[in-house]
């Protein structure tokens, strides 16, 4: 691959990561505000277009009012009203139709100009795979709150954020992996023993992103409003009254805020530890940026958590919160990439 080609296809990937991005904050306003239920049917293709008359939107505003979230919930709202948790919705959906188009017109750009291998061809074409699945997945999503209950499923909930947050992490993996040789070479002796941690990192960051989908799902962010003790109490009781004591795990509010709190302390106490610990090794200068910048990151993403809580989820810091999950594993993927595929043999 040249480098004009290089730098295209980095730049092209780059911008889809920003673009997921953009939906996620997208997404968080969406769920913030109670708009994901607004727009009751899936039209992939005549969806691009919103309503543009007064006609189309009183026709869109009675579809919404044969199911549960207004006959429950939002009964008695106006015309205007529903516009407002329309478009955060429509935009929402918006985004992750231009981003299918922002994905499929380089690569077949790229692929008619044959400047693809075999094995990024593939990876592209994974890409567009599951972000197609993503796109599903959403609608999945949203039909669990066009039923009785006018709630998403948590549990679908935090699928969805899952699934875009692997996404990003794989298109950025992916941008870096192109441009290999642009990084400075590491040692094995780094990877050998800076690697193993970063396992654990991720580990507790993938469970506390869906133990955050299930805080926002469950609501279990707008109780408990207190810190650092919960209810007044280090270890709060009552953490387990549902039977079996599992569910309580996943479906109990004050137990997955706890869980949550307690996942946050983990990493803030983890991350650092391994800041620290790294500096007894003779790291490049970009392996000490991507390690330092994910330090700093988990202690801001932290610090938005605790006022998230003592401010009961104001909209804007809720989305800011949930962008700082995003932008901390994107600085692992970056660290771990650094630390694991920049080596050179010793």
């Amino acid at each position: 691959m040249n480098t004009h080609t290089q730098k295209q296809i980095t730049t092209w990937l780059i911008v889809a990561c920003l673009l997921i991005f953009l939906m996620v904050i997208i997404g968080g306003i969406t769920r913030l505000t109670r708009s994901g239920l607004s727009i009751v049917e899936w039209h992939p293709i005549s969806g691009v277009i919103p309503p543009m008359t007064e006609g189309v939107w009183v026709a869109e505003f009675e579809k919404y009012q044969q199911f549960p979230e207004y006959q429950k919930l939002n009964q008695g709202i106006t015309l205007s009203e529903f516009k407002f948790i329309f478009f955060w919705e429509y935009i929402h959906r918006l985004i992750g139709r231009l981003l299918g188009l922002f994905f499929i017109i380089p690569f077949a750009y790229f692929v008619i100009k044959k400047k693809l291998d075999t094995p990024l061809m593939k990876k592209l074409l994974m890409m567009f795979v599951f972000g197609g699945l993503q796109g599903l997945y959403g609608w999945y999503m949203v039909k669990s709150g066009l039923v009785d209950n006018p709630h998403v499923s948590h549990y679908r909930l935090a699928g969805h954020l899952v699934l875009a947050f692997w996404l990003m992490a794989y298109i950025l993996w992916t941008a870096l992996d192109i441009n290999r040789e642009r990084f400075t070479k590491g040692t094995n002796y780094n990877k050998e023993h800076l690697r193993p941690v970063l396992h654990w990192i991720i580990t507790l960051i993938m469970l506390q992103i869906i133990y955050g989908a299930f805080t926002a799902g469950l609501k279990a962010g707008y109780g408990w409003n207190t810190f650092p003790k919960m209810a007044g109490q280090w270890i709060p009781g009552g953490l387990l009254p549902l039977s079996p004591w599992y569910l309580n795990l996943v479906e109990h509010n004050l137990t997955v805020q706890f869980i949550h709190r307690i996942l946050g302390w983990g990493l803030c106490m983890l991350i650092p530890g391994y800041w620290r610990y790294t500096r007894g090794f003779d790291l490049t200068l970009q392996q000490d940026f991507a390690i330092t910048a994910l330090m700093n990151i988990v202690i801001v993403q932290f610090l938005l958590g605790i006022l998230t809580l003592l401010w009961v989820v104001p909209i804007w810091l809720g989305v800011v919160h949930q962008a700082g999950a995003f932008v901390l594993l994107a600085a692992w993927v970056l660290s771990y990439f650094l630390i694991s595929n920049v080596t050179e043999n010793t």
